[in-house]
């Protein structure tokens, strides 16, 4: 029988343990309440964005004569940025620095960045829409934060947990949108604090946007041929050399904007004659498929039927639309290159065009964002597991060969790549 100076001195040493617990059941409700909270409101938005890029497209499709418009549409998104004071945008690398350094996300990045994204769609501009995505649901994310005042870590958080929501609802894929908000600040490094609410937040906003009407980015890999040591040779090379082409995509991506900014300081002046070069490109290759985000072109790859130059013209367009200062985003373009590369890597080698497209997709998509987790998911959630150890190959190949680049400059690589060491740098 026990002491009961014993007892007592055992009740004291539990208490702490019980008060942990509490602690921690008190955040888990609080992660999963917020976690539905932004994933609704996210979800919301994010619906509301996907139908108007949706409805942009289609209009600008119909109408040939937008493209003409597209310089014009420039200097209005210039226009709306200066009038709300933001003279130097850096995007989506806002956003991450937010995460990283606790940077204020102001409230007038949400109209802005929504509507300058689908006047670029609207006339023509080559660019995607998951940055503009980002940049959203980080920023409703951030002010849901402060506005419920809400300490600098679990600001943080919250913005996460908006990035998920938002591109869940844009692309239906909630599992690679969790890892990704996770993944994309610090590479090498998994917030797992952030896991609850991403996830929650990721799951409901999805949901919702489908109920709302978005329509998620499928393209389903049946006919997957036999992983013997021949094919799997062939997919690692086509995922080595996409690796390499998302080099060449960052650098020109980079260049790009460097190049407009010493030529052309007025930005006014810089995105006119940008819009002027998108239109004088669009009438040399002839047709529109270049423009807009390109889904329907990487459907065409899928099916072994998209243009053999493909791949070269959407990194050229991309790169002169971006770089002069249009809004929009670097993967969905990056997903389209991968895919027609892809594509004419099957026609010259006798491979399956499908398999081999989803392929080019998910190594570009690691290449530029420098993020393996959420490629494969995105692998998954985009083409079906039935390709499984070809994603698996080529995500692990394309990220170490893609080496210390990435399309965010406010990306830390946090863990060598080729070295079990720190080393705490920034992407090339």
């Amino acid at each position: 029988m026990k002491k009961e100076g014993t007892v007592m001195e055992d009740n004291k040493s539990l208490e702490p343990h019980y008060k942990h617990q509490i602690k921690r059941l008190r955040s888990t409700f609080k992660w999963l309440f917020l976690g539905i909270i932004v994933g609704l409101i996210v979800g919301a938005v994010g619906a509301a964005f996907f139908h108007g890029i949706k409805y942009a497209t289609a209009f600008r499709k119909s109408h040939s004569f937008m493209i003409w418009l597209l310089p014009f549409a420039g200097l209005l998104i210039v226009f709306l940025y200066r009038l709300s004071k933001e003279y130097v945008d850096t995007g989506t690398n806002l956003v991450i620095t937010t995460i990283s350094a606790g940077d204020h996300l102001p409230k007038r990045k949400i109209p802005l960045i929504f509507v300058a994204t689908i006047l670029t769609h609207l006339c023509g501009g080559s660019a995607g829409r998951e940055s503009a995505a980002l940049q959203l649901g980080g920023s409703i994310g951030h002010n849901i934060g402060e506005m419920i005042k809400l300490d600098e870590d679990d600001c943080k958080i919250i913005t996460m947990c908006g990035m998920s929501a938002a591109f869940a609802a844009l692309f239906g894929t909630p599992m690679a949108a969790a890892f990704l908000a996770m993944e994309i600040e610090s590479i090498g490094v998994m917030y797992y604090a952030a896991l609850i609410p991403c996830v929650v937040s990721a799951l409901v906003a999805s949901n919702l946007a489908k109920y709302l009407g978005t329509v998620p980015d499928v393209f389903a890999v049946t006919i997957v041929p036999n992983f013997t040591i021949d094919n799997a040779i062939k997919g690692a090379i086509l995922a080595v050399l996409c690796a390499l082409i998302s080099i060449m995509f960052c650098i020109v991506m980079k260049k790009s904007g460097e190049l407009y900014k010493k030529a052309f300081k007025n930005p006014y002046i810089r995105i006119f004659v940008g819009g002027c070069l998108v239109v004088l490109l669009t009438l040399l290759v002839g047709n529109n498929y270049y423009n807009g985000a390109g889904m329907d072109v990487i459907e065409l790859a899928t099916e072994g039927k998209a243009p053999y130059e493909a791949f070269f013209f959407k990194m050229v367009f991309t790169a002169v639309t971006m770089g002069a200062g249009f809004k929009g985003g670097e993967i969905i373009p990056a997903l389209y290159i991968g895919a027609t590369f892809g594509c004419l890597y099957s026609q010259i080698f006798g491979f399956n065009s499908a398999l081999c497209s989803a392929i080019g997709m998910g190594a570009l998509f690691c290449g530029i964002t420098n993020c393996p987790i959420s490629s494969l998911l995105l692998c998954f959630e985009m083409f079906g597991y039935n390709g499984m150890p070809y994603y698996l190959l080529a995500i692990a190949l394309s990220y170490t060969f893609s080496g210390y680049y990435g399309v965010y400059d406010s990306q830390k690589i946090m863990y060598s790549k080729f070295r079990n060491k720190y080393i705490n740098t920034t992407t090339k």
